[in-house]
């Protein structure tokens, strides 16, 4: 394997597609040389640290930036492309041109690319992260492969799969809300948009074409009120210095339903679940790291104001 791939980042895929990640990783350095090729780009050292993708700035034949994505190959990365290519810029980063069959996309440079969690002011991001929901939000299409918020909830059944009928590490009360609360919520679904889907404070870039633009959607299908969960459990130290978490999270959901329109309770319950599908997916993936999301669940079922 090419020595310029991080060791974390290929325990990471490796984690994720078992020999398939090793195969994929063992054919990256191909896979980027042929994006230079094929785009007449020069591709410079990828971003530190690199999580689930392989991101590095690039230089196209005229001289202008761009940023280089190589993912494996899933359903997931096909969601994306898809996504991208129906947001079309708007609240969103461009694409550029890509590849579906290799994952890879290339897209524009978001300058100065500062993410929204560097705002010290809570409230100013979280007015910020709203305006780039409205943005983003369109009529799901009449024929599409995007996943739904229903299909995602379901993968909650595993974690009863896995540990013989009960809930392992994660707090047995919460997960039996999160099941009750997923039941109720997606049986009264509003009208099915495509979703942005991770929209956290970190995939939110200030930008020259706009003052903040979204990257690395998921593309899922569901009612608008979905979207906020990732941005209720997404919360910086900075935030939490004078005032503790279910406080923080609190005033997210108000202020997120004054500016969006939304009901708080439906807000608060959308969260709490999400938080417990989140911390599955991370014991799931990689065996640990669940905690924070489950503290996030906690709190947010504490907050009935």
């Amino acid at each position: 394997m090419n020595n310029t791939i991080p060791d974390q980042f290929a325990r990471t895929i490796v984690d994720l597609f078992d020999d398939a990640g090793w195969d994929w990783l063992n054919r990256l350095p191909t896979i980027v040389a042929e994006c230079e090729r094929r785009w007449s780009l020069t591709v410079l050292p990828p971003f530190a640290p690199l999580t689930y993708n392989y991101v590095a700035l690039a230089v196209r034949a005229d001289g202008s930036p761009a940023v280089l994505k190589v993912s494996f190959p899933d359903a997931q990365v096909q969601a994306e492309i898809a996504a991208l290519r129906l947001f079309d810029g708007s609240g969103s980063v461009r694409l550029l041109a890509t590849d579906p069959e290799t994952g890879t996309l290339l897209l524009e440079q978001l300058r100065p690319g500062t993410p929204l969690s560097t705002l010290t002011d809570d409230e100013e991001a979280t007015s910020i992260a709203a305006t780039v929901m409205r943005q983003l939000w369109r009529p799901a299409p009449p024929e599409h492969a995007f996943p739904s918020v229903a299909r995602w909830a379901a993968g909650l059944g595993r974690l009863r799969q896995e540990f013989g009928g009960t809930t392992g590490p994660l707090p047995r009360h919460l997960v039996e809300e999160a099941e009750s609360l997923f039941a109720e919520l997606i049986a009264s679904m509003g009208e099915p948009m495509l979703l942005h889907g991770d929209l956290h404070h970190d995939n939110i870039l200030a930008a020259e074409r706009a003052p903040w633009l979204a990257l690395d959607p998921k593309g899922v299908v569901g009612e608008p009120a979905y979207e906020v969960g990732a941005l209720l459990r997404n919360v910086a130290p900075q935030f939490l210095a004078e005032a503790d978490l279910r406080v923080v999270l609190s005033r997210r959901v108000h202020q997120f339903a004054d500016e969006l329109g939304f009901d708080r309770q439906r807000l608060r319950a959308w969260g709490l679940a999400q938080a417990v599908l989140s911390a599955w997916w991370s014991l799931e993936d990689h065996g640990h790291g669940w905690e924070w999301a489950i503290s996030c669940a906690e709190a947010l079922a504490d907050d009935n104001d």
